[in-house]
């Protein structure tokens, strides 16, 4: 009997946290926007090098012979 009761404790505590972690990231969300919103513009300029870096990593293959083949999509067309 006293196992139920403490699981049922149990549940209403994981609630409550619950609620009141939902409540904490609500008012944290709310008020700190204006500092979110006013850093991505410089998000946004990290994250052109960045994709520049990494998704242009495959485009050139080097052959046995030592030449260098573009793969990109306009390369088998241009030929």
């Amino acid at each position: 009997m006293f196992q139920q009761d403490h699981s049922e404790m149990g549940r209403r505590t994981r609630w409550v946290l619950a609620g009141f972690v939902a409540i904490a990231l609500f008012f944290l969300i709310t008020g700190h926007s204006a500092h979110v919103f006013g850093i991505l513009p410089y998000l946004l300029v990290l994250a052109c090098p960045l994709m520049h870096l990494f998704h242009h990593h495959g485009r050139h293959r080097q052959h046995p012979s030592g030449t260098v083949q573009d793969t990109s999509v306009g390369a088998a067309h241009d030929s």
